[in-house]
């Protein structure tokens, strides 16, 4: 078994209660859950945009709680994804990109979220910025989590270090060997195309594109693997 493969499975495996990352998620929904709390008081009803959303990852919360303080998540997909995904009377699915979300009015939801997002929206600051401003406009109030650049093992190659080397080499790696959650790409395009969709930020970038917010960081043992923000 790879180092890859091991972390993968000890350090990121969702769908495991036993590993870190579901641990983390579980933590994570209490600030969810104090955040929706507080617009239930104010609002007697919780409107989510779930930007990059998915219906398994709500599964942190219990559905109980979400159905007694009126929640409806509504989530926003790219559209080669959104058709995988099914309504019901606690989501909706939508086409969108997360960096222009022109379809939606300003402040129109109660609460904006997005989990491990931000870092997938493309190499360019701009496009960064971008979202955060999408995020930060169509909702009263919002919860942005993502993978810390200066944690040690890149969350996606699962790979120590991987995301510090330069790119060249990490293309490299991707045409040559399974790297967590990515298969063996010998395509240059296409190793080259998964590398830059991975692009982590930091904890002054994030501070640079939410300056209002309360920056929360997730640990392990004494690393910081996690970032959120968050502004009530």
């Amino acid at each position: 078994m790879s180092i890859s493969t091991y972390l993968r499975k000890k350090l990121i495996n969702y769908k495991s209660e036993n590993s870190f990352a579901f641990k983390m998620r579980k933590k994570r929904a209490g600030r969810i859950i104090a955040l929706i709390d507080k617009c239930f008081k104010e609002h007697g009803k919780v409107n989510i945009i779930d930007i990059g959303g998915t219906e398994t990852y709500w599964k942190i919360i219990p559905r109980e709680f979400l159905t007694s303080r009126n929640v409806h998540i509504t989530a926003v997909n790219l559209p080669e994804t959104t058709s995988t995904f099914q309504n019901s009377d606690l989501f909706t699915f939508i086409d969108g990109d997360g960096c222009n979300l022109h379809n939606i009015q300003d402040k129109s939801f109660h609460i904006a979220h997005s989990n491990s997002v931000i870092e997938h929206v493309g190499p360019t600051w701009e496009r960064k910025v971008a979202f955060a401003n999408e995020t930060k406009r169509v909702a009263e109030n919002y919860y942005v989590q993502t993978p810390n650049y200066w944690f040690p093992v890149e969350p996606h190659f699962v790979t120590p270090f991987f995301h510090w080397f330069p790119k060249s080499i990490r293309i490299k790696l991707i045409q040559n060997f399974k790297l967590g959650w990515y298969e063996k790409t010998p395509n240059y395009q296409e190793a080259k195309k998964a590398v830059e969709g991975c692009d982590l930020l930091s904890k002054k970038e994030m501070k640079n594109l939410f300056p209002e917010a309360k920056l929360y960081k997730e640990k392990f043992f004494f690393l910081t693997k996690s970032l959120i923000m968050i502004k009530r």
